[in-house]
């Protein structure tokens, strides 16, 4: 039986300011086993960010606890929208940043930054700068970053909104490939249903603010093929798609 590497308890946390208290989430609590990909949808705006920061550990939350597995505490990657990748440092220089910044630079460091930039279509480009590539090839860079310092849990904000559709597409088919080839925990936020379908192994549906869980379904297709873009022509797909569009737009008529 897998064990579980993250468990959020009854998590609360509110936005405050001079106009007052916001509540963002309210009661949260759901458990990650080792390996799983996990998604999280709900309406705009409904505290799904909040939520990856308090895992992430950049916000507190005001009540209730992030239990994180003993191997996993200082090994949590975050992935954001936007790639940010620095302009004056090559793909190359990139990647490595992590391990110059933690000074945990080694050889063994450089040969998976290699082979990960060989098992993705990056070598031939590592000398470029971020400006010379595609959208799509930069977000790759992006997530070799993350991955070059081996996080045990890696946390996903809509890495592919940036994206046009086709690249998208092709993008969350490739990373979510890196992510299931490594075995790695992933916990990934996203607007796009079809996206959090064809990735995850479970979904769980937040309600509007203040967030708490209303669903948490499993996602269990049967594939013809199995990767991400295959996932979207398995029968259960379309089913999952109109159960999650139902309760994603019961919440948006709750506020009518």
């Amino acid at each position: 039986m897998n064990q579980p590497i993250l468990e959020c308890k009854n998590i609360c946390f509110s936005y405050h300011n001079l106009n007052g208290e916001t509540r963002a989430l309210t009661d949260i609590s759901f458990q990650v086993d080792r390996g799983e990909f996990v998604a999280i949808v709900g309406p705009s705006g409904c505290g799904k960010s909040t939520l990856l920061s308090i895992i992430a550990g950049l916000l507190e939350p005001e009540s209730g606890e992030i239990i994180l597995s003993e191997q996993e505490k200082n090994r949590i990657g975050y992935m954001l929208q936007q790639d940010h990748l620095l302009e004056w440092r090559t793909i190359w220089k990139n990647i490595l940043l992590g391990p110059e910044i933690s000074k945990t630079m080694t050889k063994e460091k450089e040969q998976l930054a290699i082979k990960l930039l060989s098992d993705y279509g990056l070598l031939k480009f590592k000398d470029k700068k971020p400006s010379e590539l595609s959208g799509g090839m930069k977000q790759r860079a992006a997530l070799i970053r993350t991955m070059v310092m081996e996080p045990g849990l890696l946390l996903l904000d809509e890495p592919f909104s940036a994206l046009d559709y086709q690249s998208r597409l092709m993008v969350s088919a490739d990373i979510g490939n890196i992510i299931r080839n490594s075995g790695i925990t992933a916990i990934l936020i996203t607007h796009d249903l079809s996206e959090a379908i064809s990735l995850a192994d479970r979904i769980l549906v937040l309600k509007r603010r203040p967030a708490t869980i209303k669903r948490d379904i499993p996602v269990h297709l049967t594939l013809p093929e199995a990767s991400p873009l295959g996932a979207r022509n398995a029968p259960e797909f379309q089913e999952l798609f109109s159960l999650l569009w139902k309760e994603i737009s019961d919440e948006y008529q709750g506020e009518q």
